[in-house]
């Protein structure tokens, strides 16, 4: 992973999680953060407890998404209401939505995944960040430049001072999608402006490349390629350091992602 710049370090709590660590077992084991896939509640609690514990932010400040695989924000700011603090073992998924964005400082914004793209952005001018989940459906959706417009509409950024850091994912290597996909993704295929899919297996099967397609997302918004920064880990190659959905068939765990604005 490309290191972000060392200037947002003073104000900016971030990271990308492996699956190192942690207590979980089995196809989960290692750091798992969800326990709807089969884990134990009792060992996803502790795995907040050592991340909480690392970073010492306690773990009523986490801000947690339903996520829906849709394109929904939602911006939390002075004048929105807190956010409700999770339970004593396990933050609240308190919102329904895609993306989250603040100006709080103090709230860790979070994100799960396990084969679908997280995307942390800074506004180191606004003091502004926000959280990504973008598997095909919300890309399709363009969500990642939904997010840097909101940014611009509710903060006043400039696409031109973000700083973007996309963390790992699926890789085109074993992201092989079918036509219903191919057609979601139809008007960035067609663009033109780079090789987002090349030929599957089958005739009517696709490779795709889902993190090049959102940075080419953010880079029609105005984000510098410069400062957008990416890893080139696949979570489906790596079972050492990752959980997949696609790999494992869907019994596996979720990473957590998240950033936060120092108090």
């Amino acid at each position: 992973m490309e290191a972000l710049p060392l200037s947002v370090t003073d104000f900016l709590l971030h990271a990308f999680l492996t699956r190192h660590g942690g207590v979980s077992t089995g196809c989960f084991a290692g750091l798992n953060f969800s326990s709807r896939e089969g884990d134990t509640p009792e060992n996803v609690a502790r795995n907040w407890q050592l991340l909480a514990t690392a970073f010492r932010i306690d773990q009523s400040r986490f801000v947690l998404m339903r996520q829906l695989h849709g394109d929904r924000i939602v911006v939390i700011d002075g004048t929105s209401p807190a956010p409700l603090p999770g339970g004593s073992d396990l933050p609240l998924e308190a919102h329904a939505c895609d993306a989250l964005v603040t100006n709080r400082p103090g709230l860790a914004l979070g994100v799960k995944t396990a084969d679908c793209v997280p995307l942390l952005l800074i506004d180191p001018v606004k003091r502004v960040v926000g959280v990504v989940h973008a598997g095909w459906r919300g890309t399709a959706l363009n969500i990642a430049g939904q997010v840097v417009d909101t940014f611009a509409a509710r903060f006043s950024s400039q696409p031109g001072d973000l700083l973007v850091a996309i963390g790992p994912a699926i890789g085109p290597c074993c992201y092989e999608v079918d036509a219903a996909v191919y057609e979601a993704m139809n008007v960035y295929a067609k663009a033109g402006e780079g090789p987002f899919f090349r030929s599957g297996t089958t005739k009517d099967r696709w490779m795709l490349d889902l993190t090049m397609v959102n940075r080419y997302q953010l880079e029609q918004r105005g984000v510098p390629s410069a400062q957008i920064f990416t890893g080139d880990h696949c979570t489906s190659c790596r079972s050492d350091a990752f959980y997949s959905h696609r790999r494992d068939q869907g019994r596996t765990g979720r990473h957590f992602s998240f950033l936060m604005l120092k108090d």
